[in-house]
C-alpha cells in the first residue's frame, strides 16, 4: 500500500514538472493580440471582407481582358436631322448687276413701306419703290436706275442649273405675281407653267416657291422632286412622308415643327456607330456598360484600386505628420508643446470641405491632368487630417516619458531622436494601428463624396465615387441599377470591413479584455 502511494506521488511530480514537455505555455504579447482578434467574429468577418475587396480590386484588374478606359461601340439607328424647311415670310432682296443696296437702304425702304410711302430719301438721294404685285417690290433711283427687288416668293435654280440672273428673277417674279405665262429677260423668252416652273426652250431652268429647303449636312444635294414632295407633305400637315430615292429604296422621314423658330425639321433614320451606352448585363459584360460604353465590372475593379490606394496613402501621410508632431510635442513639452498644440487647434478649426471644394474648382479651371489631380487630392487630404493623430500620440507620450525605462534610456545617454522614435513611438503603435484602421474607412468615404461631387478623381480614371456620380437623374437611377448599386455595395463592404477590423484591433490591444 505504501509503495502504491509512493508511485502516485512520483507520477504527480512527473506530471507537473516544469521541465516536462507538457508544461504551461505562456503566449507572447503579439500572439495574445492575434488570439484575441481571431476570437472576435465581427473582426474576422471584417478581415474576410477586406481580403475579398483587395483580391477583387488588385487581382481582378489583372485578370480581366479589358482596360479601365476601354470603350465599346455598337451600331444603332438614329434619327438625324436631314433637312430644315422654313416658309419665307420675310422680304428678301436681290441686287441688280453693278449696283449696291446696303442694309441701311433696306431699313429705309422698310420704314417707307410701313408708312405707306412709295419714295424715301437717304443722304440727299431720292429713291422710288414700285409695288409690282403681292409681296413684290422694285427699288430704283429717281432717274429710273434699277437697284434691287424685294420679294417673298423665291426663284430657285433647277437641279444642275446655274443661279438665275437678276433680270430673270425680276421679270419671272413679276410674271408670277401677275399671272402671266411668259416673260422676256436678257433678250430671251421664258415660259412659266402652272407648277411655277421657269422654262427656256422647253428646258426647266428654275422654279418659284415660298419654301426654303436646306440640307443640314454639306455635300447633300436635294432634288426638285424631293423638295416638291416635301412641300406637299408640309401643306397637308402630315407627321412624316415617304420618298423613293434614286437608289430605288423608299425612305420614311419624320417631320417635326418648332413653333418658336417657325422651322420644320425633317429627320432621316441612319445607321450610326455609337458608344454601347447603358448596355444591360450579359455574358460579355456581366455588370453592363456605363454612359461612355465602358465595362462596369472592370471599372469597379480599377475604381476599388484607386479608392484603396488613395485611402492608404492619405492615412500614411496623416500618420507620418501626426507621429512627428505629436512625438516632439509630447516629449519636449513646454513652449514647444504649446506651439504645436495651437497649430493642431488651428487645423481642427480649418473648414476642410469648403477648402477642398475651392481647390477642386481651381483645378477644374486650370484643367489639371487627372493623374496629377489624384496626387494633389491625396496630399490635401493627408495634410488636413494629421491633427487628430498628433494629439493622440502626444497624449500617449506624455504618460510614457515619465516611466522608468525612459529614465534608464536618458541615463544611458541615448539621443533624443532615438528615445522618441525607438522607445516611445513603438509603445504607441497599437493605438496608431487602431486609429489608422478606423480612419481608412472615413478617408475612402471622403474621397467617394468628393468624386461624386465632381471634385475628386476625374475621367478616365475610375473610383467608386465617380462611378456613382453617373447617376445624375432619377431615370438613370431607377432604370440602370447596375451602374450605381454594385459601386455602393463595394463601398459599403470596404468601409464596414475597416470598421470591424478596427474595432477588433482595439479590443485585442486592450489588456483588460478577458476574451
Amino acid at each position: 500500500m505504501a509503495e502504491d502511494v509512493k508511485n502516485v506521488n512520483e507520477n504527480k511530480e512527473e506530471q507537473y514538472s516544469l521541465n516536462d514537455d507538457r508544461r504551461v505555455k505562456v503566449l507572447s504579447p503579439g500572439a495574445l493580440v492575434i488570439k484575441r482578434f481571431l476570437r472576435n467574429r465581427l473582426a474576422v468577418l471584417g478581415l474576410i471582407m477586406l481580403i475579398t475587396m483587395f483580391i477583387f480590386s488588385f487581382v481582378g484588374g489583372m485578370v480581366v481582358p479589358y482596360g479601365q478606359d476601354e470603350q465599346f461601340y455598337t451600331y444603332t439607328y438614329l434619327d438625324k436631322e436631314y433637312v430644315g424647311v422654313t416658309r419665307n415670310n420675310d422680304l428678301r432682296y436681290a441686287v441688280a448687276e453693278g449696283q449696291q443696296f446696303p442694309t441701311i437702304l433696306q431699313a429705309q425702304f422698310l420704314l417707307a413701306l410701313g408708312k405707306g410711302n412709295d419714295t424715301f430719301t437717304y443722304k440727299d438721294v431720292d429713291y422710288k419703290t414700285v409695288n409690282e404685285g403681292p409681296d413684290f417690290y422694285s427699288i430704283s433711283t429717281a432717274d429710273g436706275t434699277m437697284l434691287a427687288i424685294a420679294y417673298k416668293d423665291i426663284v430657285n435654280a433647277a437641279d444642275g442649273m446655274a443661279e438665275p440672273s437678276f433680270s430673270v428673277k425680276y421679270e419671272g417674279l413679276k410674271a408670277y405675281v401677275n399671272g402671266a405665262s411668259s416673260f422676256v429677260a436678257d433678250g430671251k423668252e421664258y415660259q412659266l407653267d402652272e407648277d411655277s416652273n421657269i422654262l427656256l426652250d422647253g428646258e426647266t431652268i428654275g422654279y418659284i416657291s415660298r419654301f426654303v429647303v436646306a440640307a443640314r449636312e454639306n455635300g447633300v444635294v436635294l432634288t426638285r422632286d424631293f423638295k416638291e414632295r416635301l412641300e406637299e407633305a408640309l401643306d397637308s400637315g402630315v407627321q412624316e412622308f415617304s420618298y423613293t430615292g434614286e437608289d430605288g429604296v423608299e425612305h420614311t422621314y419624320p417631320i417635326s415643327y418648332d413653333a418658336s423658330a417657325q422651322v420644320w425639321s425633317v429627320k432621316e433614320e441612319t445607321k450610326t456607330y455609337v458608344y454601347s451606352s447603358y448596355e444591360k448585363p450579359s455574358l460579355k459584360h456581366p455588370l453592363g456598360t456605363d454612359n461612355n460604353g465602358m465595362d462596369m465590372l472592370v471599372r469597379l475593379m480599377y475604381g476599388g484600386r484607386v479608392s484603396l490606394i488613395i485611402g492608404f496613402i492619405v492615412v500614411i501621410i496623416e500618420t507620418v505628420l501626426g507621429v512627428i508632431m505629436g512625438g516632439i510635442s509630447g516629449y519636449f513639452g513646454g513652449w514647444i508643446d504649446n506651439l504645436i498644440m495651437r497649430l493642431v487647434d488651428i487645423f481642427y478649426c480649418i473648414p476642410s470641405m469648403p477648402i477642398i471644394i475651392i481647390l477642386g474648382a481651381a483645378m477644374d479651371n486650370m484643367q489639371v491632368d487627372p493623374q496629377i489631380r489624384m496626387l494633389y487630392l491625396m496630399l490635401i487630404l493627408g495634410f488636413l487630417g494629421w491633427a487628430g493623430i498628433a494629439r493622440m500620440v502626444r497624449g500617449q507620450i506624455l504618460s510614457l516619458r515619465e516611466q522608468e525605462f525612459m529614465t534608464a534610456a536618458e541615463a544611458c545617454g541615448i539621443s533624443v531622436s532615438r528615445r522618441i522614435f525607438k522607445h516611445l513611438i513603438p509603445n504607441v503603435i497599437p493605438q496608431l494601428i487602431v486609429s489608422c484602421t478606423m480612419g481608412l474607412g472615413s478617408v475612402i468615404l471622403t474621397e467617394a463624396t468628393l468624386s461624386f461631387l465632381g471634385l475628386g478623381v476625374k475621367f478616365p480614371f475610375a473610383s467608386w465615387g465617380n462611378i456613382i456620380s453617373d447617376v445624375n437623374n432619377s431615370f438613370v437611377m431607377t432604370t440602370y441599377w447596375f451602374i450605381w448599386i454594385p459601386a455602393g455595395v463595394c463601398l459599403l463592404i470596404t468601409v464596414l470591413g475597416f470598421n470591424f477590423v478596427g474595432d477588433g484591433l482595439r479590443d485585442a490591444f486592450d489588456p483588460k479584455m478577458k476574451r
